[in-house]
């Protein structure tokens, strides 16, 4: 990236959940710290089936409430994706799995693939999709990515 800049996917399934919050998440914690313009920040999913769709209105609800907005439309991962992204942060085993499926067919990608939940300092490895639960399961995703969203930054600053 052009003068040391740093750049991160978060990834979910169906990039209507999990990931927005994680990508809005850490896009206010980088403006919070004047750093916004070091980073290039997005987030994906591993399916097709809600591109173009706006984030699930109970993680829209989520973020508003902890003063964040989000403009993303869902995406899904590319092919290039992982020419372009330093990290590519993803949710569960499962998305895990399908990134590294999909990576071992782009030669030469540059992406580190991991859990946004190894960075969790509480050590809960998987982010639960909290899309057939309620609010309070939106809330727990939202802790959690905040958590792992600060100690990645941290870590990569």
């Amino acid at each position: 990236m052009a003068d040391g800049q740093q750049s991160v996917l978060f990834v979910c399934l169906g990039n209507i959940c999990r990931s927005p919050i994680a990508e809005a998440i850490f896009r206010k914690l980088a403006t919070d710290q004047g750093i916004i313009n070091k980073w290039m920040i997005d987030s994906a999913g591993v399916i097709d089936f809600n591109v173009g769709n706006s984030p699930d209105s109970r993680a829209l609800n989520c973020i508003r409430q902890h003063g964040t907005e989000t403009t993303h439309k869902a995406r899904q991962v590319t092919k290039n994706d992982f020419l372009t992204f330093d990290y590519m942060l993803c949710m569960d085993e499962s998305n895990l799995r399908d990134l590294k499926r999909m990576a071992d067919k782009v030669k030469n990608y540059k992406s580190e693939i991991k859990l946004l939940g190894s960075f969790d300092p509480e050590n809960h490895l998987i982010i639960q999709d909290p899309y057939y639960g309620n609010d309070a399961d939106f809330e727990d995703v939202y802790q959690q990515c905040l958590r792992c969203c600060t100690a990645f930054l941290e870590g990569s600053t």
